[in-house]
């Protein structure tokens, strides 16, 4: 079985961590033989991380023209396009059938070359707006760890390059293989979930509005309680569509999204917190079932409560 040559790009203020995943996966913890993994930049020298010290680059980009794999593991400038001389690079190494991988803000490089526009991309939650901002034609999935299109790969933020780099693993050589580097590296061939279990989700908590925050503050109070329209309104001394149009304006989000989003982010507290159980969570945080809490979970979190509880808190520790 033939080698396949990997080239890593190293960039100005490369992030040390994503820059190590591919030859810690590649060239260490899979058998020896399956990768051969090279260093390449603009030109060959020294090129600063954004920790501060130095990598020793010694090739150019000349790598990249006979490369089966190619990693842009980031990109530390993501309002900045990179060298035309490298997306150029980028271009050539795809048309002629090579993998371009982007790692975390990598994703930025590929999509500035135009080779994600009308294709499904990912990278790191936080910088979501501005990517969909500066490439709309590249179709965002915020929830995934990694994605794969025409031989065109990108991954969510940090850890999510070890998932999408195993996953190349098995793509190529099979779950055996994966699964020996992931044991090697002592972390899970899969993960469930994606990264919508990550990404922060904010509920306005003050408004401009005085009535509407003392009525916020009463339902962080009683989220265990139901709450209806009518008696909602009838706290702010509103009618029924006055309440509804003043609190869509003041917060942003429809009453039933907000009590929502608040019922779920006092279940998150809980199941991270505390050792109720996943009905009590659903009580306490006001769901009319657990399975209306389940359902609601699993729908923004893309996990069920218990692996979100295993997850963030871990085991129990051992009596």
């Amino acid at each position: 079985m033939s080698s396949l040559s990997v080239a890593v790009v190293a960039t100005p203020g490369v992030s040390p961590f994503h820059f190590s995943i591919p030859f810690m996966i590649f060239a260490q913890a899979v058998e020896s033989g399956l990768f051969s993994v090279s260093v390449c930049a603009d030109a060959p020298g020294q090129v600063r991380s954004d920790m501060g010290f130095t990598i020793n680059v010694p090739h150019g980009l000349e790598p990249l023209r006979t490369a089966d794999i190619i990693v842009i593991p980031y990109w530390s400038h993501p309002e900045e396009k990179p060298d035309e001389h490298l997306l150029a690079e980028l271009r050539d190494a795809w048309a002629r059938g090579a993998e371009v991988v982007g790692l975390c803000l990598g994703a930025y490089v590929l999509a500035y070359a135009g080779l994600l526009d009308n294709r499904r991309a990912a990278t790191h939650w936080e910088f979501e707006q501005d990517f969909r901002m500066r490439f709309p034609l590249v179709h965002l999935d915020n929830n995934a760890l990694y994605t794969t299109d025409e031989r065109l790969i990108t991954s969510a933020g940090t850890a999510a390059g070890i998932d999408c780099c195993l996953n190349i693993v098995r793509e190529r050589y099979g779950s055996s293989a994966a699964n020996h580097a992931a044991r090697r590296m002592v972390v899970p061939p899969y993960r469930e979930g994606g990264q919508a279990q990550f990404i922060e989700h904010p509920v306005p908590t003050n408004t401009r509005d005085e009535k509407i925050n003392e009525l916020l503050d009463y339902i962080r109070r009683n989220l265990e309680k139901p709450h209806d329209l009518d008696a909602l309104a009838g706290f702010v001394n509103m009618s029924r569509r006055t309440f509804t149009r003043h609190f869509l304006k003041a917060t942003g989000v429809t009453v039933g999204e907000w009590i929502n989003a608040q019922r779920l982010q006092r279940s998150q507290e809980l199941l991270e917190t505390t050792s109720a159980s996943i009905e009590s969570v659903s009580e306490l945080a006001g769901f009319q079932s657990p399975v209306s809490f389940r359902q609601s979970f699993k729908a923004r979190f893309n996990v069920s409560p218990s692996e979100w509880r295993r997850a963030f808190r871990g085991p129990e520790p051992l009596a």
